[in-house]
């Protein structure tokens, strides 16, 4: 791609300035259709050090309501001190409905840097290629109107402009150790776009502008910007095939024949409690000082016992090291954008544990049944489900899923205790009844979740809770397992 680039010539100012006038009359005029039709728009500008991208994306904002739009500038930390995956800051920074964000440089800026330092092994490069394909996918099928652009210019080009920049008091500050190095290593830094550009261009096209032609640049990329909402507001939002990618599938049983009589006396539990309470406050500093992140999910029916569960898991944790995030019906601002957004950023740092009491699988159980997304919706999300996770466990997260069961009779003998009883009353709702209503579609859809999700990084548990002190026995235990198992492992890691 930028090793083919045909260089243009000179173009006539006049000209040019009157297209981009056009232009950006045409975009200021789209704010409000982009609105109505609640589509948002993400502008990702790459480029070479001193190719003009803030001054780009200056031209494009100019005549845009500041209310409706946003400029991001991801930082790029050393891996040693990253807290958080690879893709997190970007999703972070995507856009509600009916918004743009600009982006100064991007994922393929994040990655090749992270692997010319050699920060980042071969094979982590490629899983971050292979991440950014799904996450701009994911951003397509879920409505977006992506547009990537590359500011090119030559490897003179780009030393006139730095020195320019470095012999001025007032702008020197803009020439950093990293401009300076990418320059010394500008054949080096091509190869590495080419070769990001070719292998992420299928799913959303780059699109290279001539930097050293400045009013040509800013002209192409706002007619760039304008074709891409043209298409969107006629097309609507993208619809195509469900990708669907195999992944390594553990089998699953089916909730009816799932044995739900384990039981546990109370001597056994107290004793067993306090001994694997203990375990998992030991492993709690480990994975703090080893930078293990840890996930826990926890689904299952109303009333079987996931306060609870989560409580005695909780109980043991150095407050400052885990957060528990209940997941209701998602806010205006989270349901405005791609819907595994808000669980992105609500993800653990390095070292800490983050307790998820409801998760993304709301997508493919109540949203699927109570109607709150499309057939095409839900059918899809199984496979951005396992992507995710895989992203997750890529960065070294333990993830756990825990399905919290019961019985029906189970559930209705719960129900009415709590209805009974006025300090239990606040957990019993007309929705528990409703759903209690609807238990052989919710019981089909677990049921296919568990068999399309449950993988080998990120296995599916299915906890027996008619007995919800057997089930918090058994919870603690799979956790203390896998924490020991990942402590072993990073210490393995280390030693190679």
């Amino acid at each position: 791609m930028l090793k083919g680039y045909e260089w243009k010539g000179k173009e006539d100012k006049n000209v040019v300035r009157a297209e981009i006038k056009e232009f950006r009359n045409t975009l200021l005029g789209q704010q409000q259709q982009l609105r109505d039709a609640k589509l948002p728009v993400i502008v990702l500008i790459e480029g070479w050090a001193a190719a003009g991208k803030g001054s780009l994306i200056k031209e494009l904002i100019s005549e845009i309501d500041p209310r409706f739009y946003s400029v991001v500038s991801p930082t790029i930390v050393p891996e040693t001190q990253e807290r958080y995956p690879f893709l997190y800051q970007y999703v972070k920074a995507i856009p509600q409905n009916g918004k743009i964000t600009f982006l100064d440089s991007g994922w393929m800026e994040g990655a090749i840097q992270k692997f010319l330092r050699h920060e980042i092994t071969k094979e982590e490069f490629r899983r971050r290629i292979r991440q950014v394909n799904e996450f701009e996918r994911q951003l397509r099928d879920g409505g977006y109107l992506v547009l990537k652009l590359f500011v090119h210019i030559e490897k003179d080009e780009q030393f006139e402009r730095l020195r320019k920049l470095s012999e001025s008091h007032d702008t020197e500050w803009r020439v950093n150790n990293d401009d300076l190095w990418q320059h010394r290593e500008y054949k080096r830094f091509l190869e590495a776009y080419d070769d990001f550009m070719d292998r992420t261009d299928d799913v959303i096209p780059w699109h290279i502008l001539d930097g050293s032609r400045r009013k040509s640049a800013v002209r192409d990329a706002m007619k760039l910007l304008v074709e891409t909402i043209d298409r969107g507001l006629r097309d609507g939002r993208y619809v195509g095939e469900p990708f669907e990618e195999e992944f390594p599938l553990i089998e699953m049983p089916r909730l009816a024949d799932v044995d739900l009589s384990p039981t546990i006396d109370d001597k056994e539990y107290k004793a067993q409690l306090k001994k694997l309470q203990d375990k998992l406050s030991a492993l709690h500093n480990v994975i703090y000082r080893k930078k293990i992140p840890v996930i826990l999910c926890y689904e299952g029916w109303d009333a079987a016992g996931k306060g609870g569960n989560i409580r005695r898991v909780a109980y043991p944790l150095d407050p400052r090291g885990f957060d528990v995030h209940p997941i209701a019906s998602p806010l205006p601002h989270e349901l405005n954008r791609q819907y595994l957004w808000r669980f992105w950023t609500r993800l653990p740092r390095t070292g800490h544990i983050c307790i998820f009491d409801r998760t993304w699988y709301g997508r493919v159980m109540v949203e699927r049944l109570e109607g709150f997304c499309s057939d095409r919706d839900w059918k899809r999300a199984y496979n951005e489900i396992n992507e995710f996770e895989r992203a997750l466990t890529d960065w070294g997260a333990v993830v756990l899923k825990f399905w919290i069961h019961i019985d029906q009779d189970t559930q209705l003998a719960r129900f009415t205790d709590r209805q009974n009883t006025p300090e239990k009353q606040w957990k019993i709702t007309d929705e528990d009844w409703r759903n209690r209503e609807k238990w052989p579609q919710y019981e089909e859809a677990i049921d296919e979740m568990l068999a399309k999700t449950s993988t080998k990084n990120a296995p599916w548990h299915i906890i027996e809770s008619n007995d919800k002190k057997y089930a918090r026995i058994r919870t603690l235990k799979i956790i203390v397992k896998a924490l020991e198992k990942a402590c072993d492992e990073h210490f393995e890691r280390m030693m190679d």
